[in-house]
């Protein structure tokens, strides 16, 4: 079915405290609650630092937009400040990248062009 989303994870061998989420298929309504499970379980598990590779996405609704802004409240500590922006973004392709560019979450949470970008920007 095309509205699926699939997820998959990875740590990076030499980044004990980040994760990269590889998301597929469509972040809309029906895996939204999908994505917040795997955020939480991430942060469960010890992960601090979040990337979400976006590189198999084909749709994101305004329900999946929803969900990212979801993910990076999660992400973030309610006290003091966060070492860095603990939720990145990656490989948004074209379609995707316009909806995060037009609701302005691209200026909550930065996009990057390669996941290894993106676990290098979080400078541990």
């Amino acid at each position: 079915m095309a509205g699926d989303l699939k997820i998959s994870s990875e740590k990076p061998a030499s980044e004990q405290d980040v994760l990269v989420m590889h998301l597929s298929g469509w972040l809309d309504q029906t895996s939204e609650e999908q994505l917040i499970a795997a955020v939480r379980t991430a942060l469960h598990q010890g992960s601090r630092f979040l990337v979400l590779d976006l590189s198999g996405l084909e749709m994101l609704t305004s329900a999946g937009v929803r969900a990212l802004q979801r993910a990076h409240k999660f992400m973030t500590p309610e006290t003091g400040t966060a070492p860095a922006q603990p939720l990145k973004l990656c490989n948004a392709p074209p379609n995707v990248y316009h909806v995060l560019n037009l609701t302005g979450l691209l200026q909550m949470i930065p996009n990057y062009e390669s996941a290894q970008t993106a676990i290098d920007s979080f400078g541990s």
